[in-house]
């Protein structure tokens, strides 16, 4: 793992669209904890939690973990927090119905 940058005494924030195994993801935690990091959060839109995720996520170099409910999870965790991504899902099917953009939801 490289850093680029100076994380000392920062809060960081990964961010990927998925997380299959967290192995990755707590290798980079421990890496920027080791730089100095105060925290390390990650968000990702898929959490796939597979393998040994949940075994992952019981690092202390991760603090949390906020994932969509894209993908059911298999069993909670303290570090885990799902949001819904019913809002945006349900107005980009209303705006393609409608021949509305969807592009604009995000902007």
């Amino acid at each position: 793992m490289n850093i680029i940058g100076d994380v000392e005494g920062k809060d960081v924030i990964l961010v990927d669209d998925m997380v299959d195994t967290a192995g990755t993801l707590v290798k980079a935690a421990a890496a920027l904890k080791k730089r100095g990091a105060t925290s390390v959060m990650a968000c990702c839109t898929h959490g796939v939690l597979s393998g040994k995720a949940y075994e992952n996520l019981n690092s202390k170099d991760l603090d949390e973990l906020v994932i969509s409910n894209t993908i059911p999870l298999k069993q909670n965790h303290e570090k885990i927090t799902v949001l819904s991504a019913a809002d945006i899902m349900g107005e980009a099917i209303y705006r393609i119905h409608n021949n509305q953009s969807v592009n604009s939801i995000f902007l």
